[in-house]
């Protein structure tokens, strides 16, 4: 089964770029738009990281940084050649056959914008025609969606993790993609300068299950309902949680990438959910540390009330199970600063202690 869109290689040129950013990001994009000729002759759409409560001016900046516009699209609008659209706080951006999505549907690896559901549904409209970049950031957005535009006969590019404020976004994509390209920033324009001029040689097979996975993904990220589209029965039913809604979550395999989504929507790599839960962990020790001195003090009230009447001896029976509690407590309490918040981003942190 082919893609959604069908090419005709002899017109057809890589003209849709999708570009995935996390920490350290913008400062890459800045660089990068720098160095665009003003006639550029594809399409570029961004999903970089931001705050969701606070207004981006990433459009605004990139503007004034280079010489193509940039905007936050509007839902449902049309894109042309030479134009950078950048995803809004706390939405998706999306693609459809020739218009642009901006919808809110459930995050992906804690984000909103995700770079995976951008790149997913740019693999899965114009498939060979896609040009996927990941640069500076933290965790592994961006791997299964690269992993995506691969397997749907995109080109694939990542940021030299040498050259990345933040490598593991990058470094992650080396584990699970054969990259077509690795470049450092000041490299990228030119690359997709000539890469915009290549026609589409070929477009790969694809089996209908991985195209009706593919779909449901990008109905959820569109905020359609997950389970209801059946997304459970697309992969392994698993004995694990979402952190977010305590939903259940199942198993997608993508090659030797691993990822989980929750039937309400909700998607993890297993980086990302490690991350998640090991932070649900430390939370619910200080919500067990709270409780404890909570009842601490509450056996003082009631020691101090009974000593204030004279009952010496249930006054010290409050005092003895008060100082339990503080003990039970201290126990927690460092407990708390022995844990550690794990994700696979454990390895770049080593390296740069």
């Amino acid at each position: 089964m082919t893609t959604k869109a069908a090419v005709n290689s002899k017109e057809v040129k890589k003209d849709i770029i999708v570009i995935g950013s996390s920490a350290g990001g913008i400062k890459a994009l800045v660089e990068f738009v720098k160095d665009l000729p003003p006639d550029f002759a594809a399409s570029i759409f961004v999903a970089q990281h931001v705050a969701p409560y606070a207004e981006s001016m990433l459009p605004y900046i990139l503007s004034r940084e280079g010489p193509l516009p940039a905007v936050h699209p509007q839902d449902g609008q049309g894109f042309n050649p030479g134009c950078i659209y950048v995803a809004p706080p706390d939405f998706h951006l999306l693609l459809e056959d020739g218009k642009i999505l901006v919808k809110r549907g459930p995050k992906e690896n804690r984000f909103r914008p995700s770079v995976d559901a951008l790149f997913r549904s740019a693999a899965y409209v114009y498939g060979p025609r896609v040009i996927g970049v990941v640069l500076s950031g933290y965790l592994d957005d961006g791997t299964s969606g690269l992993w995506s535009i691969k397997r749907l006969g995109g080109t694939t590019i990542i940021q030299d993790p040498e050259d990345a404020a933040m490598p593991a976004m990058p470094t992650n994509v080396l584990e699970f993609v054969e990259v077509d390209h690795v470049v450092p920033i000041a490299a990228l324009a030119a690359l997709l300068s000539r890469l915009t001029t290549e026609p589409v040689t070929h477009e790969p097979k694809v089996t209908k299950e991985d195209l009706d996975r593919l779909e449901i993904e990008l109905a959820i990220a569109r905020r359609d309902n997950a389970f209801q589209m059946g997304i459970i029965e697309k992969g392994e039913l698993t004995p694990f949680t979402c952190p977010d809604c305590h939903g259940a979550l199942t198993k997608l395999v993508e090659g030797n990438l691993i990822r989980f989504r929750c039937h309400t929507g909700h998607a993890y790599t297993i980086s990302a959910l490690l991350a998640e839960v090991t932070e649900a962990v430390e939370s619910a020790m200080f919500q067990a540390m709270r409780g404890l001195e909570e009842t601490n003090m509450l056996l003082e009230q009631l020691g101090k009330q009974f000593e204030g009447i004279q009952k010496q001896e249930a006054a010290e029976l409050f005092y003895e199970k008060a100082a339990d509690m503080a003990n039970q407590a201290h126990i927690i309490h460092n407990s708390i600063f022995q844990h550690q918040l794990l994700s696979s981003d454990i390895q770049f942190r080593k390296k740069k202690v």
